[in-house]
């Protein structure tokens, strides 16, 4: 397909999982009516970000891969006809669990997933305490809009996942997200982080020629340890193209529907003036697989 109708769900969550799910459905339901073939979730959609405290009892949120969030969304994409990349707490066996973006065909149909791979452990983002990195690799999704680099926010800062995802052959970079800032950040470093986390992505559409798409949740979440000020989720939804041009951006502080049409050709134009492909060393970079070079 040359242009793909994208949509990007930005929304708040509560603790109610059916009213989460039930919003999200209501949403998806409209980026369909309103033309969308793609339609983009945020990280762990159904619930609360779970992950800034360590709870042993959270695990009970997590659920099999095909379970009853596939069934329920595979469903609905399959009703509506549309491409749709979901965020799950997977339940691969006791004791093992992962962060797992599951993407479903207009058939209704599993079309793949990712697991995700670099897994954070910072304060309000106690990730390692959940997750297990993924072991799928950096593997592109097939669909019936294009072959789909899903990757999954912590993800989003290693140019090596994106450049990986783009030697496979992927079509866009996709980013479904859950970030934002502590109460005591200070104004300055928010707006810092904040412009951070855009850079780097539009980084990764430059270098690699693609067109990124990044989904944040938004709003404010309180710390259930009482430890910390919460975090406030900063939104900030984008796509940008392959010279890594704002083609949609949503704002800071509500939920939003983004819809915008990606032309893939552009892809190829792009790289034919920057070939940046065709001028790697990869004579040179044997050392990239090492940790650090003393």
């Amino acid at each position: 397909m040359q242009k793909i109708r994208t949509a990007l769900i930005q929304q708040s969550n509560g603790a109610d999982l059916e009213a989460n799910t039930a919003k999200l459905e209501a949403n998806i339901r409209k980026a369909a009516a309103e033309g969308a073939q793609l339609v983009v979730l945020q990280e762990l959609h159904n619930s609360l970000y779970f992950c800034q405290t360590e709870d042993t009892e959270v695990f009970d949120l997590a659920e099999p891969i095909p379970g009853p969030s596939t069934e329920r969304f595979g469903a609905l994409a399959g009703e509506l006809g549309i491409v749709l990349v979901t965020s799950l707490f997977e339940r691969r066996a006791p004791g093992l669990y992962h962060n797992t973006a599951v993407v479903f065909e207009r058939d209704g149909s599993l079309a793949g997933k990712y697991r995700k791979m670099h897994i954070p452990d910072d304060p309000a983002y106690y990730e390692k305490f959940y997750f297990t990195p993924g072991d799928l690799g950096f593997e592109p999704i097939d669909t019936s809009v294009g072959r789909l680099g899903v990757l999954v926010c912590w993800d989003q800062w290693y140019p090596e996942a994106a450049r990986l995802m783009a030697l496979r052959g992927a079509d866009l970079l996709i980013y479904p997200t859950a970030i934002g800032w502590e109460s005591s950040d200070a104004p300055d470093e928010k707006e810092r982080q904040k412009n951070a986390w855009i850079l780097s992505q539009r980084g990764h559409a430059v270098a690699n020629g693609l067109p990124v798409v990044s989904v944040n949740r938004v709003g404010y979440e309180p710390d259930p340890s009482g430890v910390t000020g919460g975090i406030s989720f900063w939104g900030n939804s984008f796509v940008a193209g392959p010279q890594g041009e704002m083609l949609a951006e949503a704002g800071n502080e509500g939920e939003d529907l983004l819809l915008v049409d990606i032309d893939l050709q552009r892809s190829e134009a792009v790289r034919r003036i920057w070939p940046f492909l065709r001028d790697r060393r990869i004579d040179a970079y044997g050392n990239i697989v090492r940790r650090f070079i003393d």
